[in-house]
C-alpha cells in the first residue's frame, strides 16, 4: 500500500511539472507574438509611455479619424481638439462628437475601459449617467466619460477642484455607454 502511495505523489508531481511547464510556454509563445503596440498598457501609476506627439490631421476634413490613432474597435480621444471617435471594425468611425474636459487630462497613450457606472454624482457636483471610466492619474483623480442628467446642470462653485470627468451631451453619452464595454480600448492623442 506504501508503494501505491508513493507511485500516485510521483505521478501527481510529474503531471504539475510538465502543466507548469507547458503554461510557462504558452505564456512566453503569447507575449512574443502580441501586436505591436498592443501590450504597451498604463503603468500602474496611470502614465501610458506612449509618445506625446500629435496625430496628423486631415485640414479639409476635421472631423476625419486621425491617422496614427491606432487599428481596430476602439474609442479615440484628441485632447487638443476636444472631440472623441468612437472607431467599429474596419476602422470604421461609427460616430464622432465634441466633449468638455473636465481641469486635469489623461496623458496621451492607450488605456481600457476599467469600470463603468450607470448614474452617480461627479466630483464637480452635478448628477451624471453612463460614466465609462478608463483611468486614474498620478494625484488621484479618475478619467471618463460622463454625460450630465441635465442639460442645464451648472457645476459647484469650487473652482481648485481638480476634475477628470470627460462630458458628453446625453445621446453622445448613450453611444459610449453600448459602445465602450469593460476592456474596450481607449486611444488618448494630442
Amino acid at each position: 500500500m506504501a508503494q501505491v502511495t508513493g507511485t500516485s505523489s510521483g505521478i501527481v508531481a510529474g503531471l504539475t511539472a510538465a502543466a507548469i511547464g507547458t503554461v510557462g510556454f504558452l505564456a512566453y509563445q503569447a507575449q512574443a507574438t502580441v501586436p505591436a503596440g498592443l501590450g504597451d498598457r498604463p503603468s500602474a501609476n496611470g502614465s501610458p509611455g506612449a509618445p506625446a506627439t500629435k496625430a496628423p490631421r486631415d485640414r479639409r476634413h476635421p472631423t476625419a479619424l486621425p491617422d496614427g490613432s491606432g487599428k481596430g474597435e476602439r474609442v479615440v480621444y484628441s485632447l487638443d481638439d476636444d472631440r472623441v471617435w468612437l472607431v467599429g471594425a474596419g476602422d470604421r468611425v461609427l460616430r464622432t462628437f465634441r466633449v468638455r474636459p473636465g481641469t486635469v487630462d489623461p496623458p496621451v497613450g492607450m488605456y481600457w475601459v476599467t469600470s463603468r457606472s450607470h448614474a452617480v454624482t461627479g466630483t464637480d457636483g452635478i448628477p451624471i449617467e453612463h460614466v465609462v471610466r478608463f483611468t486614474t492619474t498620478a494625484e488621484g483623480v479618475t478619467i471618463g466619460f460622463s454625460a450630465p442628467v441635465r442639460s442645464d446642470a451648472v457645476p459647484a462653485a469650487d473652482a481648485g477642484t481638480k476634475t477628470g470627468g470627460i462630458r458628453e451631451t446625453r445621446p453622445d453619452g448613450d453611444a459610449m455607454w453600448n459602445f465602450a464595454t469593460i476592456g474596450e480600448r481607449i486611444v488618448v492623442i494630442r
